[in-house]
């Protein structure tokens, strides 16, 4: 289920005839064995009206989420570009040889955050954690080894610099992981099958089932498909660009 999630283009379709066959197991299966009385429809119409309401708030709950995580995804890439460009700042108060390396282990960890936020590959990924890891190392150990040679208020700010920049790593990573649960999708999932069961069975006539069949699913895989790709770091259309992080890089002299 969550690898389905992560590609919100299979979601759609996979929603899409799930729900568009539950709409024709109501029309043609249900109401055709177990018709609704007149004298039972204006229950079945609450019935019908409060599962449709629920899946509504359902979505727009998860919504909500979606779109929060999203700015949360962009407001930690933007502070992950401060941290970066106020350590190469920092990075010259050091002495001549541990500036220089830490300026230039600091450009090439800004090229790898700026891969990161870019690759769909899985497997590139992992290349790209692993090397942004044995940077921070280098990183660190060059602005610690200063701090200790010479312990002073301007390499301690050095040093608190880059626990900013590491940390800030740390928060954009946790928060590209942090997406809605499988078991709200699986809930969202069953409501709509039964919401749109409910809506073909209800069906009046030939032509209103046929709309039913089309707009119904449509509408509703459209919007799970939309969270989904929202949610959806790297797989979907909706994604958070490295903008403040290129911006950073063209900033910086060849």
């Amino acid at each position: 289920m969550d690898q389905i999630i992560r590609h919100p283009a299979v979601l759609f379709v996979l929603l899409l005839i799930l729900l568009m066959a539950a709409t024709a197991i109501g029309a043609q299966g249900l109401r055709r064995y177990r018709p609704i009385r007149s004298e039972g429809r204006d229950d079945f119409s609450i019935i019908q009206g409060a599962t449709l309401t629920l899946l509504a708030l359902l979505i727009g709950f998860t919504l909500s989420m979606a779109v929060s995580r999203y700015d949360q995804r962009k407001n930690l890439e933007e502070e992950e570009a401060n941290a970066i460009g106020t350590e190469l700042l920092r990075a010259e108060l050091l002495e001549a040889a541990d500036a220089d390396k830490a300026k230039a282990l600091l450009v090439r960890y800004l090229a790898q955050r700026v891969t990161y936020y870019e690759t769909r590959d899985r497997e590139r990924l992992r290349e790209i954690e692993a090397a942004t890891a044995a940077i921070e190392d280098a990183l660190w150990k060059t602005v610690r080894d200063a701090a200790r040679d010479k312990p002073n208020p301007i390499t301690a700010l050095v040093a608190a610099g880059m626990n900013d920049v590491i940390n800030s790593q740390g928060y954009a990573d946790a928060a590209w992981r942090n997406r809605i649960p499988v078991a709200a999708w699986c809930l969202m999932i069953i409501i709509a099958f039964f919401s749109t069961l409910m809506q073909g069975y209800g069906a009046r006539t030939e032509a209103s089932r046929a709309f039913l069949l089309l707009v119904l699913p449509l509408t509703v895989s459209l919007s799970l498909a939309l969270i989904a790709d929202i949610d959806s770091p790297r797989g979907g259309l909706i994604r958070v660009k490295p903008q403040n992080l290129h911006s950073l890089q063209a900033s910086l002299p060849p």
